[in-house]
């Protein structure tokens, strides 16, 4: 997929081919620090200062806390790493969940370079967003991943709930009720009554992008939603994610 076609609610598999690199300190605090391949100290940056380096996390004694998070791995595996050798990091294949997608414009001053304009937060297969401790590197949204840096990541689509419609989109529900279409769990009905379920299917297209829908937009929402419901579409995401797709 494009590094720019990211949508929350999108199920991925994610990999990144295993880079040469060098362990500059060994397991610490649940990290292990090493030289990172693809990127460059940006000398020009007024405000951050990054040496080159990055620090992985690593879950031990078996349990996973934080560094559950952890997409990118060594190999060998850190427990036989000492700082001075040699190793390989990257990404195995690993499925994933978009929480969020975040553009910057102008590039975000990052302290390496090349500056990112685009941050896909995802949670691996298993997580769900919740709230982490005040100290931690992470937030609710889960590992950022920056696309257009230079990584060779390789993102593999298996899901995007509601493929067919558009941010935006409105729409009107077999039950009569017009909705606007935020993405795959944000559904804002126009009546403002309280939401206990999405909408009901089949699904009549009103507008997109602020103007009246084409026969042709209109004829594949129609036929996206003549079988299945809102429900089929939570339960499917689910099993793929086994995850919950709200807070």
């Amino acid at each position: 997929m494009d590094a720019g076609d990211f949508r929350v609610g999108d199920v991925l598999s994610v990999a990144c081919p295993f880079t040469l690199t060098r362990v500059e300190r060994g397991v610490t605090w649940d990290c292990i620090s090493v030289r990172w391949p693809w990127w460059d100290v940006d000398a020009g940056s007024d405000f951050m200062r990054w040496n080159g380096i990055m620090a992985l996390g690593v879950a031990t004694g078996g349990q996973a806390s934080g560094p559950e998070l952890e997409l990118f791995r060594t190999d060998p595996p850190p427990a036989q790493l000492e700082a001075g050798d040699t190793c390989h990091v990257g990404v195995p294949p690993t499925i994933v969940h978009v929480t969020a997608v975040d553009h910057h414009d102008p590039p975000l001053e990052t302290g390496w370079l090349p500056r990112p304009h685009l941050t896909v937060s995802v949670l691996p297969r298993g997580m769900s967003y919740r709230k982490f401790p005040d100290d931690s590197h992470l937030n609710g949204t889960g590992y950022g991943l920056h696309p257009d840096t230079g990584i060779p990541f390789t993102f593999d689509l298996l899901m995007r709930p509601y493929a067919f419609l558009e941010l935006g989109d409105e729409i009107a529900d077999a039950a009569g009720r017009a909705w606007r279409f935020g993405g795959a769990w944000d559904w804002t009905p126009f009546d403002q009554e309280a939401v206990e379920a999405g909408p009901e299917w089949p699904l009549a297209l009103l507008t997109r992008a602020g103007t009246p829908r084409t026969a042709d937009d209109a004829q594949a929402v129609a036929t996206s939603t003549a079988s299945g419901s809102h429900h089929k579409t939570v339960q499917g995401w689910m099993t793929l994610t086994n995850a919950s797709p709200t807070p």
